[in-house]
């Protein structure tokens, strides 16, 4: 057995604790998908990335992302705090400020701004599409959302890699107040192959941040995920697809995780394309080996 470089990190956090931990494993191509797995599922984080040699060669770096449950194609957080690791360590530089990343999800675009702790790197999110949900699915959705008031905007089932019930509610208070029926998610999720649920609100005039957002991955072993990427990303592609970017504008950032004792920052830009782009800052926690 060997020793393999480690870093645990803080993702879309101004300063440590503030964010979403992920676990990185800087040196994996011999580790072989349960061995990836079985770590994941130790580390008992939303997500573990294992940073891999790409196969591309207009490829950056490649990684493989796993929740405690399962591997996931793409995920917001780990693609951001997986840049960060491979730029700490010196495994990629990034050219013009950019960085290619190679996933489940294909070959995704990172951009890199600034430098250290301020240093503010964003993923493009594969683009998410709506999938159509039947009468049995939108009844346990209801159950799911337990009498919250809602907003103008339907909800809807949105794959940008994983899937998520994307709702929202009537404002920021309704968000920062619901007390979601974890085992109603388990069933709605369950039903329809999502990772999660999650509802968002607009924030009111002159707030730090344009809209609260908080996202319930129960079936995962996750109850409610600090700060999400992906669903961040859904929620800005169902939002424009709408024509309801209105107020927020193309680029505004998110508020995640105050509930569990956090206060993530989620920087999204909707491109002139119309693609999602995820970011933030990272904090490097621990640096260490493994021994698995």
């Amino acid at each position: 057995m060997r020793r393999r470089d480690f870093l645990q990190l803080d993702v879309f956090a101004h300063r440590p604790g503030t964010g979403n931990p992920l676990a990185v494993v800087l040196d994996a191509q011999d580790l072989d998908t349960a061995t990836m797995q079985a770590f994941a599922n130790w580390t008992n984080l939303s997500e573990t990335t294992f940073v891999l040699p790409p196969r591309d060669p207009s490829a950056s770096y490649r990684v493989r992302i796993f929740t405690p449950r399962q591997e996931l194609p793409f995920a917001g957080h780990p693609s951001v705090g997986t840049a960060h690791a491979v730029l700490e360590a010196g495994l990629a530089q990034a050219r013009d400020g950019r960085l290619v990343q190679e996933c489940g999800a294909g070959l995704l675009p990172l951009q890199v701004q600034g430098d250290g702790p301020a240093r503010r790197i964003s993923v493009r999110a594969p683009r998410g599409q709506a999938i159509a949900a039947h009468a049995g699915h939108l009844a346990a959705l209801e159950a799911a959302l337990a009498g919250r008031a809602r907003g103008a905007l339907l909800p809807a089932l949105i794959d940008n890699g994983p899937q998520w019930w994307v709702v929202e509610l009537a404002d920021e208070a309704q968000v920062r107040t619901m007390a979601p029926d974890l085992a109603a998610i388990t069933l709605l999720t369950g039903a329809t192959g999502a990772v999660g649920l999650a509802v968002f609100g607009r924030s009111a005039p002159g707030s730090a941040h344009a809209l609260a957002v908080r996202a319930f991955c129960p079936a995962d072993g996750i109850p409610e995920d600090p700060v999400t990427g992906s669903a961040n990303a859904a929620i800005a592609a169902w939002l424009h697809h709408n024509d309801a970017l209105g107020a927020l504008g193309r680029e505004f950032m998110a508020s995640q995780g105050r509930e569990v004792g956090r206060d993530g920052q989620v920087h999204i830009r909707v491109d002139a394309d119309g693609d999602a782009w995820v970011g933030g800052s990272t904090q490097t926690v621990i640096r260490g080996a493994l021994d698995w």
